[in-house]
């Protein structure tokens, strides 16, 4: 169970990452990169942040290279915005978590059947139309 102060930590590592790469970051292999979440150690000396990037294998691997070379550099941001007395060592993992969702959503697409919702919906002819003058 994590402590109130370690999960605050943590979202203000996140904050400080995020905008860290949105804001600063120029290496050109960090695109299209997500902060989802952050997980910090109970001694607040190691955290692991969670990244989601769009495209293929081969960019998300190149994404996450580009991060852990990075990673001196955002530990620095984090040091200078955040009091502790020890700043989080940085360390990036892949979040699947988004990829797998919209596997799951395609897949349940397949088998479902369609949905009859446009078939449930009210005609308008409950309503009145407006009267223009």
């Amino acid at each position: 169970m994590s402590s109130r102060r370690a999960l605050k930590v943590a979202e203000a590592i996140r904050e400080v990452v995020s905008m860290s790469i949105l804001t600063e970051l120029r290496d050109p292999r960090i695109q299209d990169v997500t902060v989802t979440q952050v997980e910090i150690s109970p001694d607040l000396r190691y955290a692991k942040v969670h990244v989601s990037v769009m495209g293929d294998e081969r960019k998300q691997q190149l994404s996450l290279h580009g991060l852990q070379n990075a990673a001196g550099f955002l530990q620095q941001k984090v040091g200078t915005r955040i009091e502790t007395r020890y700043t989080p060592r940085i360390q990036f993992a892949l979040d699947q978590g988004v990829k797998k969702s919209l596997e799951v959503a395609r897949i349940l697409r397949e088998v479902l059947p369609p949905s009859s919702l446009d078939d449930e919906v009210p005609a308008d002819d409950d309503h009145p139309a407006e009267l223009e003058p």
